[in-house]
């Protein structure tokens, strides 16, 4: 499991699968490559926040509601791209990136993807 504090996660699972946006993990050798795995989640749109931003906004300063959902949005799209990186045999995902854009207009789309591996420490 991917730990999310208030604001922001942490890549550490419990069960020792690595996540690195680097291409090398020191310490370890890449012994296969399964290719590219990825994530993806899209999340609606909520009336009452989005009135309470469009308010805040006027004011400026954080959106902290839109950041939370926005974190809790990248773990999910993170803890899917693991597993499906774990389907295929791999221990870890190597140069994962995040993509984020609108989804038609009434939500958000986040996808978490990078290369599956097997690593082994050297």
């Amino acid at each position: 499991m991917v730990h999310v504090g208030e604001y922001g996660a942490v890549n550490t699972p419990d069960d020792g699968f690595l996540i690195t946006t680097t291409e090398n993990i020191p310490g370890h050798e890449v012994s296969q490559v399964y290719g590219e795995v990825f994530g993806l989640t899209v999340r609606a749109r909520n009336v009452g926040s989005d009135i309470g931003a469009g308010l805040k906004s006027l004011a400026g300063g954080e959106l902290k509601g839109l950041t939370k959902a926005l974190v809790m949005a990248r773990e999910q799209a993170v803890q899917r791209m693991m597993e499906q990186a774990k389907t295929v045999g791999a221990n870890a995902v190597v140069m994962m990136r995040f993509d984020v854009g609108e989804a038609r207009g009434i939500g958000t789309e986040v996808c978490a993807y990078g290369t599956a591996v097997t690593v082994v420490k050297t």
